[in-house]
Order: structure tokens, then sequence, then C-alpha cells
């Protein structure tokens, strides 16, 4: 059961090169930073696919003990943040959908209002801040739990009783954040466009709530639909991965758990901005 998680941590072994002295020129430091880069890359990589491999092959493995896990890890993800994502729509809805609506209609262009509000919330705005706010409330509580737990030593303690970490930390962490940010931006895109139309009324946009809705499901296809959970999921899989990485795959001191969960919640946004920018060019040649 050691296996996967000292593979993970082989391939994670970039503490030293951080620690060194620092380049006496420019090209040396920008060749040590794509070479971390790189480095990071392949342990991301590898950790995807251990996780993934402990997924898929120890589905049903103490199914007692990791489901309540997982419920728990949804709940965190995903129904505990529902007030705060209420609270995101409107201002969403008031911020960007409201002032659209009410520009669009009083411009005479009414008739392009159903694309705009599926390219901006439907696929791009809605799954996007739903991720960022994600990542920002559950991802670092992920790095801090998970640094602190390597330092403290009881990820060898699980080890020494003969439990995969990988299976009983990760994977549920994993299955919750990506099924939580898929329920959330279905929730914060109804959300935001309902309150958009209720402020663009209250304008006073020449509108009816039938037309409304009518546009903007005529512009919608299955193949949004069908993107949009993809990406949603790819969110949630690639935020969990990234900030349980930086949390459990390196040995860490206590003092040094706050500098890389920052240092976690910054390439996460990266990366979310990449898998983003993977589905834009779906979206565009399909």
């Amino acid at each position: 059961m050691r296996g996967n998680l000292a593979k993970a941590f082989e391939l994670a072994n970039t503490q030293v090169l951080r620690s060194s002295p620092l380049p006496k020129s420019y090209t040396d430091y920008l060749g040590r930073k794509l070479f971390l880069f790189l480095l990071t890359m392949q342990g991301l990589g590898a950790f995807a696919l251990i996780t993934l491999g402990v997924i898929l092959t120890k589905n049903n493995v103490a199914k007692n003990v990791i489901h309540p896990r997982i419920r728990q890890e949804i709940v965190r993800s995903g129904v505990a943040l529902l007030p705060m994502f209420g609270f995101v729509a409107l201002a969403l809805g008031f911020l960007v959908v409201g002032q659209a609506v009410s520009v669009l209609t009083k411009n005479g262009a009414a008739n392009f209002l159903g694309s705009t509000m599926v390219i901006v919330v439907v696929r791009e705005l809605g799954p996007l801040l739903a991720a960022m706010l994600v990542l920002t409330r559950v991802g670092t509580a992920n790095v801090i739990e998970l640094g602190t737990s390597r330092a403290l030593g009881e990820v060898e303690a699980l080890e020494a009783l003969g439990i995969d970490p990988m299976h009983y930390l990760i994977a549920p962490r994993v299955i919750g954040m990506a099924l939580g940010i898929f329920s959330l931006t279905v929730y914060l895109i109804i959300g935001a466009l309902a309150s958009g139309f209720l402020f663009a009324f209250l304008q006073g946009a020449p509108m009816r709530l039938g037309d409304y809705y009518r546009q903007i499901a005529d512009a919608l296809s299955w193949l949004d639909f069908a993107l949009l959970a993809l990406k949603t999921l790819a969110f949630g899989f690639t935020i969990a991965i990234v900030t349980c990485y930086h949390g459990l795959a390196q040995p860490l001191r206590l003092e040094e758990v706050s500098r890389v969960a920052v240092r976690a919640v910054s390439q996460g946004v990266i990366v979310c901005v990449l898998v983003d920018a993977l589905f834009i060019v779906l979206y565009l040649f399909s």
C-alpha cells in the first residue's frame, strides 16, 4: 500500500532545487524556473495518474469508510458553499447579466441576447468563477490539512496501519470537489440568469420573461450541456490534484505550510485558465 504514495514523493522532490542559492544571471534564473516548472508538471501528471488509478481500481474497497468521506467532501465543496454562491449569483446577475440585457434591448440588439448570455455566463463566467471560488475556499483548506498531516507524521501513521493514504485522503477529495464544482456551477448559472432579468426589469428593459428565456433556450445546444459537465468536472479534478499534490507529495515543516498553500492556489489558477482555454478551442472547432 505504500507504493502509490512513495512514487508520488519521488516525483515531487524539488525541495533541494527550490532552497538552493539564487543564480547569478537572468538566464540561469529563467533556466531554473523552467526546470522547476517541468518538474512540477511531471509530478502533477504522475500524481493525477496515480490518483485516477486508485479511484478506478479501489472503487469498492472499504466502502463503509470511503463513501461517507466522499459525502463529507461533497458537503464541504458543494452544500456548505451554497449561501456564498447565492450571493455571488445575485452579484453576477446585477453586474453583468442585468446590464447586458438592458443595453442590448435598448440598442435594438435583443436578438443577440440569447447567444451573448450562453457565451458569457454558461460557457465562461459561470464555470470559471465557480472553480476559482472553490479553489480559494476548499483548495486552500486541502493544502493546509494535508500539509499539516504530512508535517506531523499522520500520513506515515496511516501507512503503518495498512491504510493507503491516496485512497483514504486523496480520492474522496477529488471526487467530492469534482461533483461539488459541477453542482455549484449549475446553481450559479441559473441564479445569475434569473437575477439578471430581475435587475434588467427593474431598469425598465423592454423585454418579457418568456422572450428572455426562449432566446437563451434557443441559443443552447446539447454540446453546451456536455462540455459544461466535462469542464466543471475537469476543474474539480485538476484543482483537487494541484492542492492535494502540494499538501501531500512533499515532506514539509509546519512553517512551510502557508507558503506552499499560496503556491498551490497560484498554480491552481493557472491550471484552471489552461483548462478553460482548452475548452474554448473545443467550442471553436465543434
